[in-house]
């Protein structure tokens, strides 16, 4: 066997080198576009991360130059709170369970309650539209209410 010079060697392997990735082409240029696409994104990524690793020591070297509050006004602890042993506690009051028909009427949707319109009477109606006012206070249910009311009335 015959040892070939070098530079005939490389030679022959950029030959061989060239022939197989011509045989390959069709199929890479097939994939060529999702290649790049993914290429894209991750340098995007790698943009965005290195983007937010700048902001968070951006964050640490500024965060030298502020004054944290002693205790912000938000945070109230039981003990800061002054003792009150010598207070008379007064019960609280605990609000009257809504009616059957207000309890009932908490769990309808608009259309549920659409439905039931009709067999409500005046007084629930009333009820019903004085609970709405003061707690929910959705635009849609208190006009159907209101409309509803109007039509027994006569108005």
């Amino acid at each position: 066997m015959s040892s070939f010079p070098l530079p005939v060697r490389v030679a022959a392997g950029l030959a061989a080198t060239a022939v197989e990735q011509a045989r390959r082409l069709p199929t890479t240029l097939l994939g060529l576009p999702v290649t790049v696409a993914s290429q894209a994104l991750q340098a995007s990524m790698r943009v965005q991360q290195q983007i937010t690793e700048l902001a968070i020591k951006g964050d640490e070297a500024l965060a030298v130059l502020r004054t944290p509050e002693e205790q912000p006004a938000w945070a109230t602890f039981d003990e800061d709170l002054p003792d009150s042993d010598d207070d008379p506690v007064e019960p609280v009051a605990e609000p009257a369970a809504p009616s059957s028909v207000v309890a009932e009427y908490q769990t309808l949707t608009l259309p549920q309650l659409r439905g039931r319109l009709r067999s409500f009477t005046e007084e629930d109606l009333v009820e019903l539209l004085a609970h709405e006012q003061e707690h929910e206070r959705r635009p849609e249910f208190l006009r159907m209410l209101q409309n509803r009311l109007d039509r027994l009335r006569g108005q």
